[in-house]
């Protein structure tokens, strides 16, 4: 179908907050970028508490921001979601994804612990996996103290984030680590740039998300001498996909990241996983994040919550 009206709407304002495109601006400039673009998020869902913390990671302190969707009795436990936020590796914070996690703790009623993973080009691959593991660890460890069911840990990220929290349900299967009990994959990263997806062509530039800066956040985060093929890096290039966590994949008809995710889902499905699938006609990427502008991202928001509650009620 042809670009949604919110959509249109969207890609002039992003344009507006930006000097050149992406792949022309040097880091620093990319994330100013993305803090003023964070504004298109809308103002703070309110949730009934929330706190930073820092814990020990591979590389130093790992910061991370703690939601709570209300107020727990002392012996109450309830599900959790690690989220991972996008931002190709290189942009993003805390701050520019807040309101992703706030709106997520308010649909799912669910504690959020949001990751300033390293971002690269000072830190790359595979950094940005290794602290998300770190976390993994810690909150199955401590769960508890902050009023979470560690039989109930979902992981979900956006774009990057979403390439992260498919990683991660890859590398805690691989090494044994603490089990996963869904994943939330809004239009995630799962192969190299220039693998050859139709929606790279058809979508390679006039929708915000472009082959170039896509191009531009890979070359940051591997650098001269990455290994694309690895499977925490490229996971669709993973040998073995079967014993996977249920997962939602959201995807956006505009979106050069399109192909890729479906196809990821088609692979998980056929070694047996659970998958839940939801297209957004004539959206773009990063819509989930859009909501002062764009009404598709309540629905994709209420499509995830959803998601997460069946998941959680037969645990």
């Amino acid at each position: 179908m042809p670009l949604h009206r919110d959509a249109i709407r969207t890609l002039e304002i992003l344009a507006s907050n930006r000097s050149a495109p992406t792949h022309m601006l040097s880091v620093e400039e990319a994330r100013n970028v993305a803090v003023r673009n964070a504004k298109l998020a809308g103002d703070p869902v309110s949730v009934a508490r929330v706190e930073d913390r820092s814990i020990p990671g591979p590389g130093g302190e790992i910061p991370i921001r703690i939601y709570w969707p209300r107020d727990l009795a002392e012996d109450e436990r309830i599900p959790v979601t690690l989220f991972f936020h996008g931002g190709g590796w290189v942009v993003g914070n805390l701050d520019t994804h807040d309101n992703h996690a706030r709106r997520i703790v308010s649909a799912a009623q669910c504690i959020v612990v949001s990751v300033d993973y390293r971002l690269a080009p000072e830190h790359r691959f595979p950094a940005a996996i290794d602290d998300c593991y770190a976390v993994l660890r810690w909150l199955k460890q401590d769960a508890p103290f902050i009023g979470a069911d560690r039989r109930k840990i979902a992981v979900a990220g956006d774009s990057a984030g979403g390439n992260l929290a498919t990683a991660l349900c890859l590398k805690t299967r691989d090494l044994y680590g603490p089990p996963i009990a869904a994943q939330v994959l809004i239009y995630p990263v799962t192969d190299h740039w220039d693998s050859g997806f139709a929606s790279y062509t058809e979508c390679a530039e006039g929708y915000g998300l472009t082959r170039d800066a896509m191009k531009w956040f890979w070359e940051h985060y591997l650098g001269p001498d990455g290994d694309r093929w690895n499977p925490y890096a490229s996971p669709l290039r993973a040998n073995f996909l079967a014993n996977l966590p249920p997962a939602l994949v959201i995807t956006a008809e505009y979106d050069p990241l399109r192909d890729e995710a479906i196809a990821y889902a088609d692979r998980m499905e056929e070694a047996g996983n659970i998958v839940m699938r939801e297209q957004f006609p004539g959206q773009i990427h990063g819509f989930f994040g859009q909501s002062a502008v764009n009404e598709d991202a309540d629905k994709a928001l209420q499509t995830v919550a959803r998601f997460l509650n069946r998941v959680w009620a037969v645990l």
